[in-house]
């Protein structure tokens, strides 16, 4: 397994743990309000600090078993995966920001609308992950 394809890995551990973390927290607020919760800056920063901080402490951890393949560059091989990798991304945020947008032409509640469309960017970048973790094992 390459040090790419244990960074896809280790990104999208990274990417559901943080997510679940911030759903939890948004989904306790709005049954607290009985309403939608609203976006908050203190708890989209920290979504962001402990994406950092879980990402450099597992990255650190994965260089550490085998430090020969952490200063790799990228080969064609990797460069095509991530470039069809990041366009399933970008399809998949389309559609969560439309899937938002249609909402919010239904009830125009803009807290709803940024929730959908913050998950949409997080589903994206999993799906980002995902997808290089499937190209990476399928062999392309």
């Amino acid at each position: 397994m390459s040090f790419n394809e244990k960074s896809a890995w280790v990104m999208a551990v990274v990417l559901v743990i943080a997510a679940v973390w911030y759903f939890k927290i948004v989904a306790a607020a709005s049954a607290a309000l009985g309403e939608v919760a609203p976006p908050l800056l203190p708890l989209v920063a920290g979504y962001i600090i402990l994406i950092i901080i879980l990402s450099i402490t597992a990255h650190i951890l994965v260089a550490v078993t085998k430090p020969s393949e952490a200063d790799d560059t990228m080969d064609e091989r990797d460069r095509i995966i991530a470039n069809r990798a990041g366009s399933f991304s970008g399809v998949l945020l389309g559609i969560g920001v439309l899937a938002g947008l249609g909402r919010y032409l239904f009830d125009y509640d803009g807290n709803m609308l940024f929730h959908i469309v913050f998950g949409a960017m997080m589903v994206a970048q999993l799906g980002e992950y995902g997808a290089k973790i499937w190209y990476y094992r399928r062999g392309v």
